[in-house]
């Protein structure tokens, strides 16, 4: 800040475009290699900060998804689980490493597909996409010592559906632990975001992955549909919101399936009066503004102890003056552009309820480009349980602030949700952590921090925000039967 407690004027600092060479339209990657659709469908995907259009994009129909699935039990029963286990290990780390080779790259082109802030993706999301690369190619040939029974076994070919809030991230916490377990995927990204899978497929290529062990088709909810009740589909894993979560669960009960659902999140974000504000509040600020608040975990609800409430909000709001929103390429931009028109939409449809419903609303004086799909960081006060936006995912850089007074009513408060993700707990008593995180009802419990994630500790939910759980040796269990 300024003396006069403006945000500092910072020249643009862009992030060149030049790394990233983009086709003017994409074919589906089939059995090793770029193929046409046999149903001669496509569609456009564009950047949310510019509505430029980047590319043409195949999708996937019926017969399409047929041929992936069946170039992958081809790779399943011929390949890839006839090779030895440190094999299999040794082509995860050559993936892992071109990532890192190509991590720019990469960057650019989510930033570019997503709207997100080049910092992020250049400094959260490719570092941990190589790193769980990493960490399964090192469990490839260890799985029986997971404690997963002694003689674990891959289940076969796995349908994966994930979403456009972490493309690559999301792709790589689903294929990774599939891999290095020894089966085969068929992956769909999501139709807004599908140019860094397609790159991956190239990485594929380059890496000489044995053809068919990796497949990615893309396209719509249609395409998804297909893949997920596919009757060659061993196991089902799917990241989006609940109530594609639930047509799923539907679909596949009664079937021989596996399924893992990673659903959506309402999380608390618990402040109590001993915790250190300014440290907080850059938990706080990470936990809902990360990401433009795309984040299945994103801490959307702030309870704070009322004896500091009005120091937190005061200390909050000045935070938020100095955020800076707008291009994406930029390494000096806080928060980029919302995904697409259809969540802009629901994002401010959900915000114009918060204020009609009686919350008052707060944004820091923000300038939005006049292309693109923009929302300005909003806080919400005076919001109580019943107010929707504390109870329905807005998945957006909106926060709801709520009171407490003790830690038992904290507890009531947070886990009063359909949901059961993530939490935050921030304390100076690491008594009270444990005890909290002992109570609270969510997957994960962040302590004195929030969204910080590693490829070693597991993820996932309770209640409406899914089961079963990704990440670390949890995450093994998911793709053996074991």
């Amino acid at each position: 800040m300024s003396p006069a407690g403006k945000k500092f004027e910072y020249a643009p600092a862009p992030e060149s475009r030049a790394v990233v060479t983009l086709r003017s339209s994409y074919g589906l990657f089939i059995d090793g290699e770029f193929v046409d659709t046999a149903d001669g469908r496509t569609f456009k995907t564009i950047s949310p900060a510019t509505e430029e259009v980047l590319a043409e994009v195949t999708e996937a129909g019926p017969t399409d998804v047929d041929r992936a699935v069946a170039a992958a039990r081809r790779a399943y029963q011929r390949t890839w689980s006839k090779l030895p286990a440190r094999e299999r290990g040794k082509y995860l780390f050559r993936i892992a490493r071109i990532i890192q080779e190509r991590a720019r790259e990469l960057a650019v082109l989510e930033s570019l597909d997503n709207g997100k802030p080049i910092r992020e993706s250049r400094d959260v999301d490719i570092p941990l996409v190589a790193a769980h690369f990493f960490y399964y190619a090192g469990w490839a040939d260890k799985l029986s010592y997971a404690g997963l029974g002694p003689d674990p076994r891959p289940l076969g070919v796995a349908g994966q559906v994930i979403p456009w809030n972490f493309p690559l991230l999301m792709l790589s916490w689903k294929i990774a632990p599939a891999l290095a377990c020894g089966n085969t995927v068929v992956l769909k990204p999501a139709e807004t975001t599908p140019l860094t899978a397609l790159l991956f497929a190239e990485i594929c290529q380059q890496a000489d992955l044995p053809p068919g062990v990796v497949n990615i088709i893309t396209g719509a909810g249609d395409t998804g549909r297909a893949l997920v009740e596919h009757g060659g589909i061993d196991k089902v894993a799917f990241t989006g919101s609940t109530e594609v979560g639930k047509m799923i669960a539907r679909s596949t009960a009664g079937t021989a399936k596996k399924v893992t659902l990673e659903l959506g999140g309402k999380a608390a974000n618990i402040l109590f009066d001993d915790a250190p504000v300014d440290q907080a509040v850059e938990g706080i600020v990470n936990g809902i503004f990360f990401n433009q608040g795309h984040v299945c975990c994103a801490g959307s609800r702030l309870l704070v102890q009322e004896s500091v409430y009005d120091e937190v909000l005061v200390s909050l709001k000045r935070r938020l003056g100095t955020l800076r929103v707008g291009d994406p390429l930029d390494k000096n931009t806080d928060v980029g552009a919302i995904n697409s028109a259809e969540q802009l939409a629901r994002i401010r449809e959900l915000s114009e309820v918060g204020e009609a419903e009686g919350a008052e609303r707060w944004s820091p004086p923000c300038e939005l480009p006049e292309r693109g799909f923009w929302f300005a960081p909003t806080v919400f006060t005076g919001v109580t349980q019943a107010h929707r936006i504390a109870r329905e995912e807005i998945f957006g850089p909106v926060l709801s602030v709520l009171t407490f007074r003790t830690p038992a009513e904290a507890v009531e408060k947070a886990n009063n949700t359909p949901y059961g993700l993530s939490a935050g707990v921030w304390t100076d008593k690491g008594s009270r952590i444990l005890w909290m995180a002992d109570k609270l009802r969510a997957g994960v419990v962040w302590a004195n921090t929030f969204n910080r994630f590693d490829p070693t500790s597991p993820f996932g939910g309770y209640k409406e925000s899914g089961y079963g759980r990704e990440g670390g040796r949890h995450g093994l269990e998911a793709y053996l039967d074991a």
